[in-house]
């Protein structure tokens, strides 16, 4: 069966910002969330005859972004460029930026952005995207047990640095 393009597009626009979602949360870049996005879309459209054989092509299309987006990542080490997650924290942030660093969600982000990588993708699937466990074991490649196990470790941390955050003051 052939797909025109207004069904492609009625079939991945439930889900498309999910992917940017993913995209920025391994990349960090907006810029470069929206290539890896747009590639992965490409990609899907020029696959669009065989996309109806997938189970879940949300879960398809998830996988992609995550696999190109890593994929991204380690082209740029090889390169001996230095990957700088430095988003959130000046040595001396203006008054404005104070002020917005003191909202609950934007340290939320810190918390999450100092996860090891796949916490952070864990986290962002289930707490952000509300995957279920078996559509995250999928993506990830791994079993459930060990989805739950690696969410609870990270809302852990999460949870420290949030208390840490509270008690201290900004950190």
């Amino acid at each position: 069966m052939s797909m025109n393009q207004s069904e492609f597009v009625s079939l991945i626009t439930p889900f498309k910002d999910k992917l940017f979602r993913l995209a920025k949360r391994i990349l960090v870049s907006t810029e470069e969330a929206e290539d890896a996005t747009q590639e992965v879309l490409f990609k899907l459209w020029n696959n669009k005859e065989n996309l109806e054989s997938y189970k879940s092509i949300e879960a398809f299309s998830m996988t992609m972004i995550k696999n190109y987006c890593l994929d991204q990542l380690k082209a740029k080490r090889s390169g001996n460029l230095k990957l700088v997650h430095d988003n959130y924290i000046d040595r001396e942030p203006s008054l404005e930026r104070q002020l917005e660093a003191k909202d609950a969600m934007d340290w939320v982000e810190i918390a999450i952005n100092e996860l090891p990588e796949q916490q952070k993708l864990i986290i962002q699937m289930r707490d952000i995207e509300e995957y279920e466990f078996e559509e995250i074991a999928k993506i990830m490649d791994m079993n459930e047990t060990a989805i739950r196990v690696s969410l609870s470790r990270a809302r852990k941390q999460i949870r420290a640095f949030m208390l840490k955050t509270n008690e201290h003051g900004i950190k």
